[in-house]
């Protein structure tokens, strides 16, 4: 391919090709099989009240990082905000265990630039696996799309967490670990133990977070209803928008990608419009990007379930 290989409308530079099994493929893939392993620990640390409470924070904690940080503002720039309030987004997003930021916002632009297309890097239309997960033990998912984030890329901070997205997650384990340790030796009938916490709030928690998000891939891509003539096959879930905090109203989304909001009727519950609204009035985000009145107006039209 000469300067590289080519991925859609990008090529990867000549020297970032990643070798099958290679020591940088087995380092990102693992981390993903290791972690599902881990939740078999719940059978060894037990639960809590307590690890319960973690793990709801933790799990929270992830999705608004990855729907609300890397996803409408990152990717999308669906609104605006301050770059130390974009950093904890961020911040937020690489404790979800999905990479760091440009790595996960230049495979999004991607897949919306060739979605269900043959270039598409993760369509279910391969196989539902593939578009689920599979896609993530593939070589050709590993490096950086920079050339779709150049505008994060002259961001320091966003730079520096792509660089250390795994530092961050070590010290967000000592966190955990610390603090369950301390309610243990201050309360040793709660029964919880730094491992305890660990085990709920960073393996339990992210692998749920991950098949969450996940499934704006999968599932959104094979089931739900669709209203608009987008060239894909992006389609509304209910259910999906309430474990993502609404960014299962994807076919929505597909035909507006710079929507602040996602679910466009009442009854189509997003969690995450509801939080800018609420971060809006406090001055801490503006510039909230809403889809026209023609786009409104077309939700009138009879769903068409498929």
């Amino acid at each position: 391919m000469g300067a590289g290989t080519t991925h859609g409308d990008e090529a990867i530079p000549e020297g970032q090709e990643v070798g099958f099994l290679s020591l940088r493929h087995i380092a990102f893939a693992l981390p993903v099989i290791l972690l599902h392993l881990g939740c078999g620990l719940v059978f060894l640390v037990g639960i809590s009240p307590l690890a319960m409470a973690v793990f709801v924070a933790s799990s929270t904690i992830q999705v608004v990082g990855i729907t609300l940080g890397y996803h409408r503002l990152l990717a999308h720039r669906s609104f605006k905000t301050s770059r130390a309030f974009q950093f904890v987004l961020a911040t937020f997003g690489v404790l979800a265990g999905q990479n760091g930021p440009l790595w996960w916002v230049g495979h999004h632009r991607h897949h919306h630039r060739h979605s269900d297309t043959e270039s598409d890097t993760h369509s279910p239309l391969r196989s539902f696996f593939w578009g689920h997960m599979g896609w993530l033990f593939s070589t050709a998912c590993i490096p950086v799309r920079r050339r779709l984030v150049a505008d994060l890329a002259r961001l320091p901070e966003l730079v520096g967490l792509e660089r250390y997205f795994y530092v961050v997650n070590a010290a967000y384990a000592a966190l955990l670990y610390g603090a369950g340790e301390l309610v243990g030796a201050w309360y040793p009938a709660s029964g919880v133990s730094g491992f305890q916490f660990c085990v709920w709030g960073l393996a339990v928690s992210t692998v749920w977070v991950y098949h969450s998000i996940w499934s704006a891939n999968s599932i959104c891509h094979r089931f739900g209803f669709r209203r608009y003539p987008t060239p894909d096959q992006s389609r509304n879930n209910f259910i999906v928008s309430l474990l993502t905090f609404g960014d299962g109203w994807h076919h929505n989304h597909h035909y507006c990608p710079s929507s602040a909001r996602h679910g466009f009727l009442w009854w189509e519950i997003d969690i995450n419009f509801i939080i800018l609204r609420v971060l809006s009035r406090l001055g801490i985000v503006w510039n909230l990007r809403m889809p026209s009145g023609r786009i409104r107006s077309a939700t009138r039209r009879p769903d068409r379930l498929s």
